[in-house]
């Protein structure tokens, strides 16, 4: 017992390393500790629930220490995560574990590999959707070595994870020279191609110059502002952009007055951006987040996020979004697509609009937002296109590559951190648009309410950044980019191979025991 007790701790800190600052190549040995194990149980069903404890002590212990933080949000949050990470990975692993008792070893080794990627492409597309731990991820404070996913994006970097994992095991358990030789092929290939590509690409094309905006005001205490203040905090930041600038960009929720769309622009604090705009920065664009609601008209298709207004047969929705403010005004216009779950949604909203009261407040508006349905890319200065990811947007590559798609050139993320206090929160959401900027190809400035933001080039390197707790606003050049990548046109591909692959090895796995029971194979 003490030594699967290690082995166990052993995995469950080689799996974290990558979200806690230090480098992700750690994960690449993370899952042999738990092969170990498996090795160690037979096929009966206690010794099944005995390995299924191990399992789901590593996994726990790698939520829990990478996504504790959520804990400043609402304290059940990082439980219900480690939950979902136990029965979710657990379970397909305990899957692959079942089969490798009983079919022959490739077969298991491809449920693994296959079922752990489908896994996470679940967790990023399902209702209830939290991608943090998605193995490629942790490799974000290792930029340098994983400038391929331009073409495969994290999945990839999962799939390597995976099969890097089960080579070693192979070659530690078999002993054999070409076992542990393909082990090392498979880790050194991936990373001289990256190191050759990192050090050959370079940023070529049109440059813009852009300031983004960091007011670091507390989120708890935002909606309580007079909203005088605010505007004045928030322009008096902005004002601090050069004269040339082409974009200025402000935090997620910048503006939080409460504007009604329908009537946007005759609402009296944008005339004060834009009255702003027009006599400071004449040729530049604002970027900025608010808090927005559209009231929808008679005859109008009213969704299911929209909520009653409380009286006749008006219903409205409550949007996060992202706006543009040039000397004319409001021109464009992006809604935040992908909610937080229990913060901006509830999943299954048909089912469980009852239960909106259990939404965790952070602060301001709380219930179940409207969505758009596809990312909408604004056109700034001289035609410049760039898309605005809004905080929870960045952390899914997919959606990026769609703003990519769509003719973005470059991408600003606007995010509002504060949530989570000084923890690893903010800094591993900067640390994503890192890998976002490589899947794409495109430069990022970010601008949140509190640490972290700052600007990224194409390869994924940090130009500058602005920490914790500090109120300011910071202006850097931005390299545009037209060429759309291989990750950015196909998506999430190696996912949904994988998903398909593993429906025909469970499907190989029920056929391949049939004959066993019937004698039909040795």
């Amino acid at each position: 017992m003490t030594v699967k007790l290690i082995l166990s701790l052993i995995s469950a800190a080689m799996l974290s390393m990558g979200w806690i600052g230090a480098s992700g190549i750690t994960t690449l040995v993370g899952f042999v500790p738990l092969l170990m194990i498996g090795a160690m149980y037979g096929d009966g069903r206690r010794q099944f629930w005995g390995m299924f404890g191990w399992v789901a002590l590593a996994l726990g212990l790698w939520s829990g220490i990478t996504t504790g933080w959520l804990w400043f949000a609402a304290p059940f949050i990082p439980f219900l995560s480690v939950g979902i990470t136990i029965v979710l990975f657990g379970g397909i692993f305990m899957v692959y574990h079942y089969v490798s008792k009983r079919a022959p070893k490739a077969l298991a080794y491809t449920i693994l590999v296959t079922g752990w990627i489908a896994c996470e492409y679940l967790y990023t597309l399902g209702e209830i959707s939290f991608p943090w731990l998605t193995l490629g991820n942790g490799f974000a404070n290792d930029i340098k070595l994983v400038q391929w996913y331009d073409t495969t994006g994290v999945f990839g970097g999962s799939l390597w994870v995976l099969i890097v994992n089960i080579l070693i095991y192979e070659a530690i358990t078999s002993r054999t020279a070409s076992k542990w030789i393909a082990s090392a092929f498979f880790i050194a290939a991936p990373i001289t191609v990256s190191l050759i590509r990192y050090y050959t690409y370079t940023d070529e094309g049109k440059k813009i110059t852009a300031t983004v905006v960091q007011p670091n005001i507390n989120p708890y205490m935002k909606w309580m502002m007079q909203e005088k203040y605010e505007t004045e905090l928030m322009l008096g930041l902005a004002s601090r952009a050069p004269s040339d600038v082409d974009f200025i960009v402000l935090p997620e929720t910048a503006i939080t007055g409460g504007i009604v769309e329908n009537n946007i622009r005759h609402n009296g604090t944008l005339r004060q951006y834009r009255d702003f705009m027009r006599e400071n920065y004449p040729g530049a664009q604002m970027i900025t987040g608010a808090e927005t609601s559209y009231y929808y008209r008679p005859g109008e298709r009213v969704p299911g996020s929209a909520r009653y207004a409380g009286y006749g047969d008006t219903w409205y929705d409550v949007y996060n979004t992202a706006l543009t403010i040039d000397t004319t005004g409001i021109s464009q216009i992006h809604h935040k697509s992908i909610l937080v779950v229990g913060v901006e949604k509830m999943p299954y909203y048909a089912v469980t609009k009852h239960l909106e009261w259990l939404i965790v407040d952070l602060g301001g508006t709380t219930g179940q937002h409207g969505t758009d349905p596809q990312p909408i890319v604004f056109t700034g200065p001289d035609s410049v296109r760039v898309g605005v990811p809004i905080c929870w947007e960045a952390v899914f590559g997919y959606y990026c590559g769609e703003f990519v798609r769509m003719g973005a050139q470059a991408l600003f993320v606007i995010s509002n951190d504060g949530w989570w206090d000084d923890t690893r929160g903010h800094k591993q959401l900067f640390l994503y648009s890192r890998l976002r900027a490589v899947e794409t190809r495109r430069s990022i400035g970010r601008s949140a309410n509190t640490g972290t933001s700052g600007f990224i080039n194409q390869r994924g390197d940090i130009q500058q950044k602005v920490g914790w707790n500090v109120q300011t606003a910071i202006t850097d050049q931005l390299t545009l980019n037209d060429h759309i990548t291989f990750y950015s046109r196909y998506g999430d591909y190696i996912a949904r191979i994988c998903s398909y692959v593993l429906a025909l090895g469970i499907l190989y796995f029920i056929a391949y025991r049939y004959k066993r029971r019937n004698k039909l194979v040795e």
